[in-house]
């Protein structure tokens, strides 16, 4: 779609009408639980896939609820007459958030934008702004238009959206930055938390939007600012917590403002990463979702350890590799350009491809970046692939590591086999051999919550975790176990702690502060 094609948007400056809007809504159950119950959990799911028609069919009938959603969220137009005892009409057009569509008397009212409703983690009703046609499955919402994206558009929620809000580490914090704002789902949930919150984009509609979402959403106004990356913050600006759901999308040229960053290769999300160390707080946390390539005879572990800055601990997770032609499909049929020109798509296609290869990419990863400012001497960098379900929210799992991290590097060996641990109450053990034999081929601990890990231990660890219950010291579990097995405990002492500290560091066991 051209630019001329992007609506009007609602006035950012009055607060009022969102105010009144919002109430409106709230007060007619437009919200995740009364969306639930009136379209039903299959016509609800098939919204995040893009797939209207269920939500359509589910919304024929003549109550408020139903005129609502196809107003906002299906973008039908309505008969003023269906919402006139529901809605402020009058001030909803004079702040632009309707128009009249129609020939006539003009008695059809469409919105000017999509109105997705959100539950916030503490049960908040929320309700995220975005353009028309975005608000329903993310990015796809632009092909299920049949045309192609605007550079300026500004998507709803999508998986990645709420992914990083899940992986966020919630913290009470004086100040946080939302890098990239897009439609405001990041800095709406820092606003929740955090005394002071900044939001960012080079695009100006996205701004703007950021503004109606919080407003729409009765949340605290944001310091909003236009430019890219880092330039809009002043010299010696500094944060709590930095999050970033950046145009992470490595592609050859800058079509998509929200989500073709403009550089070559993965360099906008390194260069993010980078220059995030300098503008953290002591303790600060930097979490951003991201993609890196994986280029011929490199290791991909060792291109993202490259890019963590000085002074920070960093985990990095990497949940999945596409090869070069299925990303490349991915993001062409994002823009909706396989329902354009034949010729065109694969014009574009084999651009990607040339890209990829100039640069010898064979495929591109995704996943999660976390830094943590320390003044440890020698910082923890933990690169690793984990494409196994996890249990979101993740963000105090992501905290705790952190923690156990400055844990083991407090305590030698000496001082691990003097303290106190238990198992995790979320652990359980499972023992693995043939039918019948006498003792297991293997002992597998495995966690039901968070990271949902999983390590096989030999017959010493098994037996260590087993019985962390607190009350003994490692030291003197390992002198038991040593008596047990006919071992020598002098040499048991020097061979477990690696292990000890690995179930820690990987949240099997904790110690007993």
């Amino acid at each position: 779609m051209s630019d001329s094609s992007l609506s009007v948007l609602p006035a950012s400056d009055r607060p009022e009408a969102a105010a009144r809007l919002r109430d409106a809504l709230l007060g007619a159950s437009f919200t995740p639980d009364g969306l639930l119950e009136l379209l039903g959990a299959p016509a609800y799911a098939a919204l995040a896939r893009s797939e209207i028609v269920p939500a359509l069919r589910a919304t024929r009938g003549d109550t408020p609820l139903e005129a609502l959603v196809r107003l906002f969220l299906l973008q039908q137009p309505v008969p003023r007459a269906r919402v006139a005892d529901v809605l402020p009409v009058d001030a909803c057009l004079e702040s632009g958030w309707l128009i009249r569509v129609g020939e006539g008397s003009g008695d059809d009212l469409a919105a000017t934008v999509d109105v997705r409703p959100y539950g916030g983690p503490g049960g908040e009703d929320w309700f995220i702004v975005s353009d028309l046609g975005c608000a329903v499955g993310g990015a796809g919402g632009i092909g299920g238009t049949g045309r192609q994206a605007d550079a300026a558009v500004v998507l709803g929620v999508g998986g990645a959206s709420t992914t990083l809000a899940g992986i966020t580490v919630r913290e009470p914090v004086a100040s946080a930055l939302d890098l990239g704002t897009g439609s405001g789902i990041q800095a709406l949930h820092a606003a929740q938390h955090a005394t002071r919150v900044t939001a960012t984009d080079l695009n100006p509609r996205a701004l703007h939007i950021t503004a109606l979402t919080l407003a729409l959403s009765g949340a605290p106004v944001a310091d909003l600012r236009q430019g890219s990356l880092f330039e809009p913050l002043k010299n010696g600006e500094t944060y709590d917590l930095i999050v970033s759901n950046p145009p992470f999308v490595i592609s050859p040229g800058a079509r998509l403002t929200y989500r073709d960053g403009g550089m070559g290769g993965d360099d906008l999300c390194r260069s993010i990463v980078q220059g995030a160390g300098e503008r953290l707080n002591e303790g600060g946390f930097a979490q951003f979702l991201a993609n890196w390539q994986h280029v011929e005879g490199e290791d991909w572990q060792d291109r993202l350890r490259s890019w963590v800055p000085r002074g920070c601990d960093a985990w990095i997770v990497q949940r999945e590799v596409q090869d070069v032609m299925q990303y490349a499909e991915l993001w062409l049929r994002d823009a909706g350009d396989h329902r354009g020109d034949a010729a065109a798509y694969q014009a574009r296609y084999d651009a990607w491809l040339d890209e990829f290869e100039a640069r010898k990419v064979k495929g591109v990863g995704f996943g999660w970046i976390t830094l943590r400012r320390t003044s440890a001497a020698v910082p923890s960098i933990t690169v690793e692939e984990w494409p196994h379900p996890v249990e979101q929210p993740l963000g105090d799992t992501i905290r705790a590591h952190f923690d156990r991290l400055d844990y083991l590097r407090s305590h030698d060996d000496a001082a691990l086999l003097e303290d106190h641990f238990r198992l995790v109450s979320e652990v359980v053990q499972e023992q693995v051999g043939l039918p019948g034999a006498e003792d297991p081929e293997h002992v597998v601990l495995r966690q039901n919550r968070g990271m949902r890990r999983a390590a096989q231990v030999d017959t010493v660890g098994a037996g260590f975790a087993g019985v962390c219950d607190g009350s003994l010291s490692a030291g003197r579990i390992l002198d038991a176990i040593a008596q047990l097995m006919g071992e020598d405990p002098v040499l048991l002492r020097d061979r477990t702690p690696a292990q000890i500290r690995l179930l820690v560091e990987q949240g099997f066991l904790e110690p007993t502060r």
